[in-house]
């Protein structure tokens, strides 16, 4: 049920009576079709199926099946009562697979979770589709069967105990080794190609730290786009946790499979501005997952943010705040995880000019109208708000490489052990995620600080979320520079930046 899995039991009659194939247990169209495909590759595989009346239970009864994944268990459901195989001894294994008329079993969506779920319900072994076997292996303590044809499965299910791991071994993969493999990588996209934007850069860097979002505003050409690419080279790398947590989401939209067993880098996800709504939030009969929910623990990258519509941006209010979306149906309310870093970049007008008096050719009026396509809630819940000027080309020419990605993310790692440390034993992992009963608890400030943040922020009419998102920012800040105590100059450093926002929303309302 979305990216959540239970368990469903198949329930096989064979009975004498008038013949027949019924299927029962609330399913839908792709699961009646079943009784076809398994019936039809029995008899391409040299058994046939007797005239007798055959009775299908899939329990429980009042929940829907969707998908193709019954078809082999049903089979063996029916082998197993025609006494074509010994069914005694496969209480702890879960079967799964769609079968083709021809005997192959195919692939299916969602094994990670399955597997996962079934290892909860006390399962050890589980028979899949090859093709699913890599993406089912990296399930610690399950035995994972990969079979191609249901010859194969026969020969298999007849075999003696002992001779059945010599005949199939089982597939069992390290998800450990296969994301140390894979942060070893090295990414295309550098920082050290972007000249000059140290601020920028530096904004980058928090947001990387501290899982924060990070709104870049500037003309054309400054590099805001090639910023908000390279951003996945300096984010830490996940934990074998949060690995898992978004292999399951890509396994239930059927995004993994022999060449991509693991999501072992963090998503980086760009949606073009004319998304729709179920893309981005997700949706359908049955929602699926949107961008929000594939970019979950990763980096959701809003290129010409003012472009998007509206009503397309005010659908991040919740997901940015609760870091989930709900989305509600008659079959029931499916959540999905959407804890994502927001990059956004964006031009200050429609010339993209504003304010160089020079260049910009829109009037004011033009200029309050394009800004106020992002609304102040949504900019409420924005932490970083930086500027990217543009770059003289005499001045261009002469800078050299910037630090590399690799340079930057070696203090992104020594913030994220801090916190690491800091937040053992909470449900905390990033200092964006700590919620406000705990701000005193991990921001906490001398009292003449506390009291030059009061003033600093009453003055600009801020509100309480902002409060807390500048000191989250400067406990970040703190971490970079390897102080558990939060100083006045990380608290100054956090408040510039949101100058950006006073300087253009602020400054022309």
């Amino acid at each position: 049920m979305g990216i959540y899995a239970y368990m469903v039991q198949t329930e096989v009659d064979v009975s004498t009576g008038l013949p027949g194939f019924e299927m029962v247990g609330y399913l839908a169209g792709e699961v009646k079709e079943a009784k076809e495909r398994v019936r039809v590759a029995l008899k391409n595989v040299g058994i046939e199926i007797p005239p007798m009346r055959i009775t299908v239970n899939l329990s429980p009864a009042d929940k829907r099946k969707d998908g193709t994944g019954f078809d082999l268990p049903i089979a063996v459901g029916i082998l197993g009562a025609l006494n074509r195989i010994p069914i005694g001894e496969w209480g702890d294994t879960l079967f799964i697979g769609e079968l083709g008329l021809n005997g192959e079993i195919k692939a299916v969506r969602g094994i990670l979770p399955i597997l996962q779920e079934a290892k909860r319900k006390g399962f050890r072994r589980c028979i899949v589709p090859s093709g699913n076997a890599k993406e089912g292996g990296v399930v610690l303590g399950m035995k994972v069967v990969g079979v191609e044809h249901i010859s194969t499965l026969l020969e298999y299910l007849r075999a003696p105990w002992a001779k059945r791991d010599a005949l199939i071994p089982p597939t069992m993969l390290s998800a450990e080794q296969i994301l140390q493999e894979q942060n070893k990588e090295l990414l295309e996209l550098d920082f050290e190609d972007i000249l000059g934007q140290f601020a920028v850069k530096r904004g980058a860097e928090i947001a990387a730290a501290g899982f924060h979002n990070l709104l870049i505003l500037g003309p054309p050409g400054t590099g805001k786009t090639m910023i908000g690419k390279r951003m996945p080279s300096i984010l830490p790398p996940m934990s074998l946790e949060e690995s898992l947590e978004v292999s399951n989401i890509y396994s239930a939209q059927g995004l993994l499979g022999p060449s991509k067993v693991l999501v072992a880098t963090r998503p980086f996800i760009s949606p073009h501005h004319t998304i729709s709504y179920q893309a981005l939030i997700g949706g359908g009969r049955i929602p699926k997952p949107g961008a929000i929910s594939l970019a979950h623990r990763g980096v959701l990258f809003l290129d010409e943010f003012s472009e998007f519509p509206k009503p397309i941006l005010e659908l991040l209010r919740q997901p940015l705040e609760d870091k989930k979306v709900t989305l509600s149906r008659a079959y029931g309310s499916y959540t999905y995880p959407s804890d994502f870093i927001l990059i956004a970049a964006m031009n200050p007008c429609p010339c993209g000019y504003y304010p160089d008096i020079n260049r910009c050719s829109c009037t004011e009026t033009e200029v309050r109208r394009y800004l106020s396509r992002i609304s102040g809630p949504i900019l409420d819940r924005i932490d970083l708000c930086v500027e990217a000027p543009a770059i003289p080309l005499d001045a261009l020419s002469q800078m050299s490489k910037g630090e590399s990605s690799r340079q930057i993310r070696e203090r992104v790692m020594q913030a994220r052990q801090m916190q690491l440390e800091r937040f053992a034993g909470t449900n905390y992992q990033f200092n964006s995620q700590i919620a406000s009963k705990d701000i005193k608890r991990f921001c906490s400030l001398s009292l003449a600080d506390e009291t030059m943040l009061a003033t600093l922020l009453q003055k600009q009419g801020a509100s309480a979320r902002t409060y807390h998102r500048v000191l989250k920012v400067a406990r970040t800040i703190a971490d970079l520079n390897g102080r558990e105590q939060i100083e006045k100059g990380d608290l100054l450093e956090a408040l510039s930046f949101r100058v950006g926002e006073e300087k253009y929303w602020k400054g022309l309302a």
